[in-house]
């Protein structure tokens, strides 16, 4: 039932109740704001709510964040900034590419295949590492090379055992997510450090933490895009292939345009994940590219935390993502994002 269709008593309900619910949801923003105009003093001496009326505002704390003696701010934003829209741009091309394939082709593989890649990476990184002396560098990529060539080559002979299709590969990609962070997160820090001592560098680089977010979320991009492209009709597409046009033409040409609603709709969710993201850049980072959640984490001193530099941090790192929502509040109230495909 419409909200405008109600009459009466019932229309100041509703109303009511968005105005609480309005409440509920902005009373944390407003409190972070205010929160970073006020003074040490005025921060542990109690709470006070309207400035100036039961606090004088002081603009110490943006003060102390603009000027670098908080951390450096402005790499660390531009170094979020960077990152961020990269990363994001390259999972969701790549993963919109892998989503189309998953929609549009059919992949068979073997269960045996993929037993067989792990057993031989495994078991060549422990041979290469522990009798044949290598590093764990070069025993990590030697082991991963021999198990991927391995696993291609039997999954084009007749091997037992059941054979496992699209929708099982979506279920691998997406149950990728289901790991703890910190598992991945420590396994990618040690293969930097080994890839650092072969003298390729990716802790604390645009590379590496850019690799390490495009990893990260290309399962949802996945996720999100196959739904977009399941729902685009197909009867385009074969009257492209009826035309002799390519399937990378057809993709780019036909398919990219009518999906682009889902395409930025995607881009932005990536982007908040990645902007958001806090335990890889822990990891991953030490100070050049280091990214916004570790500068507000990093807002404390001896005495413990200061909940003025915190909020002053914390909104810089906010206002970002409020006004990518409201651009896509906006593409959605024009039409942009309605998914209607004529």
């Amino acid at each position: 039932m419409s909200v405008r269709a109600l009459k009466g008593n019932g229309r100041w309900w509703a109303l009511a109740g968005c105005l609480l619910w309005l409440t509920f949801t902005f009373f944390p923003l407003y409190w972070v704001a205010i929160t970073s105009f006020k003074t040490p003093l005025g921060v542990v001496g109690g709470p006070t709510y309207i400035p100036f009326v039961d606090f004088e505002p002081s603009l110490s704390a943006w003060r102390e964040l603009l000027s670098g003696q908080r951390g450096q701010f402005y790499n660390t934003f531009i170094a979020s900034t960077i990152v961020g829209l990269s990363a994001s741009l390259l999972a969701t091309v790549i993963g919109s590419m892998a989503a189309y394939a998953l929609v549009r082709f059919t992949f068979e593989v073997k269960l045996l295949s993929a037993v067989i890649f792990v057993v031989i990476a495994f078991g060549g990184y422990l041979i290469g590492y522990n009798f044949l002396g290598l590093r764990q560098g070069p025993s990590l990529i030697y082991a991963f090379v021999a198990a991927l060539s391995l696993a291609v080559a039997s999954s084009r002979l007749r091997l037992p055992g059941p054979v496992l299709g699209n929708n099982d590969i979506v279920f691998w990609f997406v149950s990728q997510r289901m790991f703890p962070p910190i598992v991945a997160a420590f396994a990618l820090f040690l293969m930097y450090t080994e890839m650092g001592k072969m003298g390729v560098k990716l802790v604390d680089t645009y590379v590496g933490l850019t690799f390490a977010y495009v990893a990260f979320s290309l399962p949802i991009v996945i996720w999100l895009m196959r739904d977009f492209f399941e729902a685009l009709p197909i009867e385009v597409e074969e009257a492209a292939m009826v035309d002799n046009v390519p399937s990378w033409r057809i993709f780019f040409g036909i398919v990219v345009p009518m999906s682009k609603p889902g395409l930025i709709a995607t881009f932005m969710i990536t982007l908040a994940f990645v902007w958001n993201e806090f335990l890889f850049a822990l990891f991953l980072t030490s100070s050049k590219w280091q990214t916004l959640p570790i500068l507000v984490a990093g807002q404390n001193s001896q005495r413990g935390d200061e909940w003025w530099a915190i909020s002053a941090a914390a909104l810089v790192a906010i206002i970002p993502m409020v006004i990518m929502a409201g651009i896509l509040s906006r593409l959605m109230r024009s039409g942009l994002l309605l998914g209607a495909i004529k």
